[in-house]
């Protein structure tokens, strides 16, 4: 079972501060996973994700079993020898990714039959396949297959779905327990509560995988297009249902506004390439709200993109400097900025961690979300 353990309970909100460890180290929660989809983070190398602090980091199932390939992964010792890693990792199932295929795949009770984006070839993805390759690439925490329903469906429709999962859940929870780690150290699954914005749904999909005594709990489904305040519902209602000694993890989330939501309501783990991705587009995250770096007011701007930042970044270079880089085309600035998203994220994770600690979470949340709507309405 996943080492994890609570240090301490926000005494006026659901908020937790934990420790979750692994054998490539220790995880302080709550905690902000950067996303490494195909084993990089886009415009991020190792060595800098160290230097902010990432703890733990992201890959998926579906676009590694595609490029590289297991069998690249399996000759070169794993995901974690392959790219130099030397912390944790985690990868996604790809039930998300297998959801925007939805003109190129089937799903079936057996599992999901997809054509690859890449080349077209057909490929099924069974329950015990997924747990093969996700035991080839060898992240430190895995997921089970499950579908990722969109966002409109019909009740009826996330209903079977809900059921689907559980089904394919149990399977990979089998072949889990049937299987053994390939790189001499342990892996961790976790189960998946779906069931969109229906909480009757939510509480059936959490209460069965609670039953099957998983190693975490991660909460799919959210942040497809519903209002933030049915996510922030959903997530609340789940939050209830999950034991209290087992990591929570909202998988695909999301803007700062959402994470302190979010760990308000008692969610431990989170990722999202909004950091990464919005930085490529120039848009930054900041204490005081977000920035179009691409902006004129910045020409002359002297000052680091974000003066409470202690990233490489804001230590070395001014925003009129970025927005130079940005209206010239230089790659450079696709790395500076994402770099300092990155570390704004991992950064906002450990001080929420810090007022859990020390009993002031809720007015910490508060002050930043007050900055935070502040520059918004300037903005406008």
């Amino acid at each position: 079972m996943l080492d994890f353990k609570l240090l301490k309970r926000d005494a006026r909100t659901k908020a937790r501060a934990g420790l979750l460890q692994t054998d490539h180290g220790t995880v302080r929660t709550p905690v902000f996973m950067p996303v490494g989809t195909r084993g990089s983070v886009k415009a991020v190398e190792q060595r800098e994700l160290l230097e902010i602090n990432a703890q733990i980091i992201l890959g998926n199932t579906y676009h590694l079993f595609q490029r590289p390939g297991v069998e690249v992964l399996r000759n070169l010792g794993g995901l974690h020898s392959f790219i130099s890693w030397p912390r944790p990792m985690l990868t996604d199932s790809g039930g998300f990714q297998i959801l925007s295929l939805s003109e190129l795949r089937k799903l079936t009770k057996d599992g999901v039959e997809f054509r690859s984006h890449i080349d077209g070839a057909y490929h099924f993805f069974t329950p015990e396949k997924i747990i093969e390759v996700e035991r080839q690439i060898g992240a430190d925490i895995i997921m089970v297959l499950d579908e990722c329903p969109p966002y409109p469906a019909e009740r009826d429709y996330i209903a079977k779905s809900v059921e689907l999962t559980h089904g394919w859940a149990m399977r990979c929870k089998e072949s889990f327990l049937n299987s053994n780690p390939l790189y001499n150290y342990n892996q961790y699954l976790f189960g998946i509560v779906q069931g969109g914005t229906h909480l009757d749904l939510r509480e059936k999909s959490a209460m069965q995988l609670i039953d099957a005594d998983f190693d975490g709990y991660a909460i799919g489904g959210l942040a497809v297009g519903e209002p933030a305040e049915e996510m922030y519902r959903a997530t609340n209602h789940v939050t209830d249902i999950l034991p209290e000694d087992r990591p929570r993890y909202l998988m695909g989330v999301g803007t700062p506004e959402n994470l302190l939501e979010a760990v308000e309501r008692g969610v431990d783990m989170f990722d999202c390439v909004m950091p990464t991705r919005n930085g490529r587009n120039a848009q930054i995250f900041t204490s005081n709200g977000v920035l179009n770096i691409k902006n004129a007011i910045y020409k002359f701007d002297e000052s680091p993109l974000d003066p409470s930042c202690d990233c490489h970044t804001c230590k070395n270079y001014s925003r009129a400097y970025l927005r130079h880089l940005f209206n010239v085309g230089e790659i450079l600035g696709l790395q500076l900025a994402s770099l300092h998203n990155l570390r704004f994220f991992i950064s906002l994770m450990e001080q929420m961690r810090l007022a859990i600690i020390e009993d002031r979470f809720v007015e910490y949340k508060e002050e930043m979300l007050a900055k935070m709507d502040k520059k918004k309405k300037e903005e406008i």
